[in-house]
């Protein structure tokens, strides 16, 4: 008989709870026994979700009616986890994170980066960041876990082998992330409003991301990283351009090498760099409820720019693909185990 976990997301019903569930209910070692929200409790989860029509029975729940569960997800807005962290323990031995409360490992930066001190700054030290690619061997048996932000995963993955390698010069690097209107968040805005968003390509974050400080933590040395956030009419996906320089005497070839070197075995990154076709470069649209990073480059051999670019689905391998992917390495379960989805082609 297969080992089963049983998994409580709370907060399941925003886009990063619904693709958390979604992925889990496919997966044959979790068991899904509760979902809480506080706006749709009592409702159906696909009422929703109504792409899980069928799929389960289960119907929210108050965070308050939260019950023991092997795993618990928190699927909660930004700074919503942290003062609450304790009643969440005491919940389940497994807390995964979906929010950026417990990415930042030093209490200083976050008050830089979020302006207010952290509600729980003694749990920092406990949580392992969730990059599985980065963190593999600190992820075997986590018990907290605290998943990568989705913008800072495409800048991380993307520039992470050839930081380490020494393949770039230690200079500015600056990125630019084309991002899905989901990135945002389930909740109604202003800019969110169908008349404001659709049709529309807009810079709302050109300077001072918050995904920044992440990608800083998490990168080898020291240099100035600036990162740009542009919205998209997509639903779904980012879109990452890096500029970066090569020391001279080193060609795309170095690059190359770089990448087959650190991410040669990972399951879910490609490299897609190919001579001809349309589809010579990763493509966001492609990758629609797939865990997949593809990386691409492209060489200016005259000047030594490198641009380097990422594409993800911002709610899979941003959020929930990744999540799940901590825990089959944390549980020692096969890493790809209810993240095998090839996407889809045309779309």
């Amino acid at each position: 008989m297969s080992e089963h976990k049983t998994v409580a997301i709370v907060g399941g019903s925003g886009y990063a709870g619904g693709e958390f569930l979604r992925l889990a209910l496919g997966h044959p070692h979790l068991k899904v026994t509760q979902v809480t929200s506080e706006r749709s409790a009592g409702l159906p989860v696909s009422m929703v979700h109504p792409n899980l029509r069928g799929r389960t029975n289960l119907k929210f729940v108050k965070a308050a009616a939260l019950e023991d569960a092997d795993i618990v997800v928190l699927a909660l807005p930004h700074n919503s986890a942290a003062g609450r962290i304790a009643e969440f323990e005491a919940k389940g031995r497994v807390i995964v994170d979906l929010s950026a409360d417990f990415r930042l490992k030093d209490p200083e930066v976050y008050r830089a980066v979020y302006g207010e001190p952290h509600p729980a700054p003694e749990k920092l030290g406990d949580w392992v960041y969730g990059n599985p690619e980065l963190h593999r061997e600190q992820l075997r048996g986590a018990t907290r876990i605290a998943c990568a932000g989705c913008f800072a995963t495409s800048v991380i993955l993307a520039l992470y082998p050839l930081l380490k390698l020494g393949v770039l010069l230690p200079k500015d690097i600056i990125a630019t992330g084309l991002v899905g209107s989901s990135a945002a968040g389930a909740s109604a805005s202003d800019s969110s409003h169908h008349p404001e968003r659709a049709g529309s390509l807009r810079v709302y974050k050109p300077v001072g991301h918050r995904h920044t400080a992440e990608a800083q933590q998490e990168l080898p040395g020291h240099f100035p990283l600036h990162l740009t956030a542009i919205s998209t009419p997509r639903v779904r996906g980012i879109l990452t351009t890096a500029h970066a320089w090569i020391p001279d005497g080193y060609s795309d070839r170095d690059v190359w090498s770089a990448y087959r070197e650190v991410y040669g075995s990972e399951p879910f990154i490609r490299i897609v760099k190919v001579a001809k076709g349309i589809h010579r470069y990763p493509d966001p649209m492609l990758l629609d409820g797939t865990n997949y990073c593809d990386l691409g480059f492209e060489m200016d051999m005259d000047t030594g720019r490198v641009v380097l670019m990422s594409a993800i689905d911002n709610l899979v391998k941003g959020t929930a693909g990744h999540a799940l992917q901590c825990l089959n390495i944390a549980h020692d379960w096969e890493e790809t185990l209810g993240l095998e989805f090839a996407g889809l082609h045309p779309v």
